[in-house]
């Protein structure tokens, strides 16, 4: 990956890679809703993109299925930095709550837990928590 795949937002690192989760995880139940559209619109625009642009990456994205990542490591990595995406202006939708928990649904965590999960990444990217310390925590809720 290389630097210009990231894309910087008050000093923090956004991959464009996890854009494109945000845009497959729309499309888990195999289309992408007006509201679902809003939110992709409306986060992509945060970071310059044109709707053309967003359009090329949705249409370039219709194929293919988002793998989540085996390791419990992998699967908080691609939560969080979709956490940062989305909870980048510092508001967070029902939207965007729901995308983040198909996400999660999808990475195969455990339903029971996966709401307080939630709460877990999105209080630790408000509070500009270090990620190491937020996995610490996320793990310790999935395993208990």
């Amino acid at each position: 990956m290389s630097f210009s795949d990231f894309i910087t937002n008050s000093g923090k690192r956004i991959c464009t890679e996890n854009y494109i989760h945000l845009v497959q995880a729309s499309r888990m139940d195999g289309k992408i809703s007006k509201e679902e559209l809003a939110i992709l619109h409306q986060k992509s625009k945060r970071f310059g993109l044109t709707d053309p642009e967003i359009e090329r990456i949705i249409d370039a994205e219709k194929d293919h299925h988002y793998t989540p990542r085996y390791s419990l490591k992998g699967k908080f990595e691609v939560l969080y930095n979709i956490s940062q995406l989305i909870y980048v202006d510092g508001h967070l939708s029902e939207g965007e709550k729901k995308l983040l928990k198909k996400m999660a649904i999808e990475s195969g965590l455990d339903d029971s837990k996966i709401d307080g999960m939630i709460e877990i990444l999105l209080d630790g990217v408000r509070d500009n928590e270090d990620e190491d310390h937020l996995f610490k925590k996320f793990k310790k809720h999935i395993l208990h």
